[in-house]
């Protein structure tokens, strides 16, 4: 028999990372709101609605145009009074460097590392590249407005940035035409500090949502529509992005920069910061895990140069969603705090803050992540759901011990909704309301539950539109809240706090459905019964097709696992010192419950490196596993443990392996 030992994972490979602490400026943290019920016009909640159309004609741009670009700018949120990390406001985010206190807040002195083709990736821009066309000051001369009004009223804000866009127009020598085609070089110009690649990508995605329309009530409770105009069709010149390191992988529109991660030994027998591979030839990648840096870029910039630290294989830029490969997709990076989910993603950082998503969250971050996303699925066959594309949250901890060390992020504000609709697979329902199985879909803008812990502990957070869902042990708002006996091992309550994951799901996760009771829905989750008021006229989560998983007959209750590891006998002769442990997880799965599954894998273990320019070698078993919907993270059980079952109402789908799931 072959002795097992507790797998040895270095706080690298489990995705920690050392975290600058930053202190962020009064004027990110503190919004001004502004108090306009007393004035007289429209309702309150389309007020924002005709100041488009005000602006749009008192400067001359097609209404669409603006509309437009402030879409892209910001879906049309004020925010009101927060600026963004370069220090833009409002509806058109528009840029004033000097009312922040620090342009990025991060540490002092640093001197931010070099980066290869493309714009630098130091994670700061200058002066004039942040300010470029979107000049709060420059439009707060052109209509004669004072530049506090346009940090805190939207309309100004409006008037600014179609004050902004007319002068553009005529400086390139074109007239103001009411043709939404002749503004395609203005477009493409606002945001500005770009090179020409990106400007044209960003113009492109302007002119994408002119023509499909788009229809949103914002952070302020507006309710904002632009028609579709499907006859807009610009005719920009084609712009290849510039040359690009043959490492890097990235979509050919895209700017994209170089900085390696460096793999060299740390110690006497570990190598870091990463893991040489030959992926997907030795391992398929089925998962792209999101996170956020909680830092400013340039310190995360620092130490993925550090080989004792963590490691991902891109970062992106909140400013512009400049993105910065490091690692090649071959190689496996240690990002998730899961060797095994290591060895079978991609990891992306995104520069920001999960307490201040307003702030860092940006339009062009979204946009330019899902970019590459989609790419990255495609090439690598990689499906866009839920349980393959997830936040560092949603990721399985490996063993018992290490969930209460597991991240958070990129937290309650990541608007998953807004992000799979950026990918071309939009979250919505595939069954209807009695259908054995919910997926979670809020409504984020309206949305808004009770947090605390965003400026100091116990103290509520501001309300703020969200993806995640509150579970309650009965159909009662006053009921308590489920507990995680893995989050919290030594009995402590879950609690509303930023970072407690114990009592929650997020927008697009699937779950069996337990019981409903008016309002209420409970699902399955962590071996019990969780309720959620999902009332008819707001739901909180809709109908899904799929498959679920139940302990077979004759067993009473399954194990569950964070990872899925080979038989002992898939281990070559000698490892008997470095076998993992099979250790499962705090919770079972009883005969009566059902949990959502949508891929079937084999087990596997990227073995330690040895050094050298050759990969490690992957250890790959034949006894299979069901991925489920645990939680809020994932999970595994073992295929011999459990039946598939399929929701009323659903169909297969996908290559079917033995199961009638795909095998990956």
């Amino acid at each position: 028999m072959k002795k097992r030992v507790a797998h040895r994972v270095s706080s690298a490979v489990r995705g920690h990372r050392r975290i600058i602490c930053v202190t962020a400026s009064a004027a990110l943290l503190v919004p001004l709101l502004i108090d306009r019920s007393s004035e007289a016009g429209p309702p309150a909640d389309q007020r924002l609605q005709d100041d488009y159309t005000a602006a749009a004609n008192e400067y001359h741009v097609p209404r669409s145009v603006l509309m437009g670009v402030s879409y892209l700018q910001s879906r049309w949120d004020s925010h009101p009074g927060v600026p963004s990390v370069v220090g833009g406001y409002g509806p058109m985010h528009l840029v004033d460097v000097s009312g922040l206190q620090t342009q990025q807040p991060g540490p002092q002195n640093a001197s931010p590392p070099a980066a290869t083709a493309g714009s630098p990736a130091s994670g700061k821009e200058s002066p004039a590249a942040a300010i470029g066309q979107a000049d709060l000051r420059k439009a707060a001369a052109l209509t004669g407005l004072p530049a506090d009004r346009l940090r805190t009223d939207d309309a100004a804000n409006v008037r600014g940035g179609a004050a902004l866009l007319a002068a553009t127009q005529r400086q390139l020598g074109k007239s103001l035409s009411t043709n939404p085609a002749d503004w395609w070089d203005t477009v493409a110009r606002f945001p500005g500090g770009g090179d020409r690649a990106s400007s044209s990508v960003y113009a492109n995605d302007v002119f994408d949502v002119i023509r499909r329309g788009a229809h949103r009530t914002t952070d302020a409770g507006q309710r904002v529509s632009l028609p579709a105009s499907p006859r807009v069709r610009p005719h920009p010149p084609l712009t290849q992005a510039p040359p690009r390191p043959k490492e890097v992988d990235c979509p050919a529109d895209v700017t994209c920069s170089w900085l390696s991660a460096p793999y060299v030994q740390i110690d006497d027998d570990e190598y870091g910061n990463h893991q040489l591979a030959d992926r997907p030839r030795d391992q398929r990648i089925d998962y792209i895990v999101i996170h956020d840096t909680e830092a400013p870029l340039a310190s995360m910039l620092q130490t993925i140069q550090d080989p004792s630290e963590a490691s991902w294989h891109y970062s992106i830029r909140s400013s512009d969603g400049h993105i910065t490969q490091h690692v090649r997709i071959k190689d496996a990076a240690w990002h998730s705090g899961s060797q095994f989910v290591n060895a079978r993603s991609i990891g992306i950082e995104h520069e920001g803050f999960l307490r201040q998503p307003d702030a860092w969250y940006t339009e062009q971050m979204y946009r330019s992540s899902a970019r590459l996303v989609k790419y990255l699925a495609k090439k690598y066959g990689v499906p866009l759901d839920r349980q393959h594309i997830f936040g560092h949250d949603n990721v399985p901890a490996p063993t018992d011990d290490s969930i209460p060390d597991m991240h958070d992020d990129p937290g309650p504000f990541w608007d998953w909704r807004h992000y799979f609709d950026l990918l071309g697979a939009p979250l919505k329902a595939t069954a209807g309301p009695d259908s054995d199985i919910v997926m979670i879909l809020p409504d984020y803008a309206h949305y808004k539950p009770e947090f605390t812990g965003c400026r100091k502990s116990g103290v509520p957070c501001a309300p703020h539109g969200s993806s995640a869902v509150r579970l309650h042990t009965d159909p009662d708002e006053h009921a308590p809240l489920i507990q995680d006996p893995g989050r919290h091992p030594d009995g402590e309550d879950s609690t509303e706090d930023v970072d407690d994951l114990g009592s929650r799901v997020s927008a697009g996760q699937t779950f069996a459905v337990a019981e409903r009771s008016g309002d209420w829905t409970a699902i399955w989750y962590q071996g019990h019964k969780a309720w959620f008021k999902n009332p008819e006229k707001q739901p909180t989560a809709v109908g899904a097709r799929g498959r679920m998983v139940t302990p077979r007959d004759g067993l009473k209750e399954v194990e569950v696992f964070g990872r899925a590891l080979p038989e002992e006998d898939a281990f070559p002769e000698g490892d008997e010192d470095e076998l993992p442990e099979p250790s499962p997880l705090p919770y079972t799965i009883r005969a009566d419950q059902r949990y959502v599954t949508t891929s079937r894998v084999l087990g596997s273990v990227l073995e330690k490196a040895s050094g050298g320019d050759a990969p490690s070698t992957v250890v790959m078993g034949s006894e299979a596993y069901y991925e489920i919907q645990l939680g809020h993270r994932l999970a595994y059980v073992r295929a011999s443990d459990v039946d598939v079952v399929k929701a009323s109402g659903t169909a297969a789908s996908g290559s079917a392996g033995p199961s009638g799931l795909p095998t990956r």
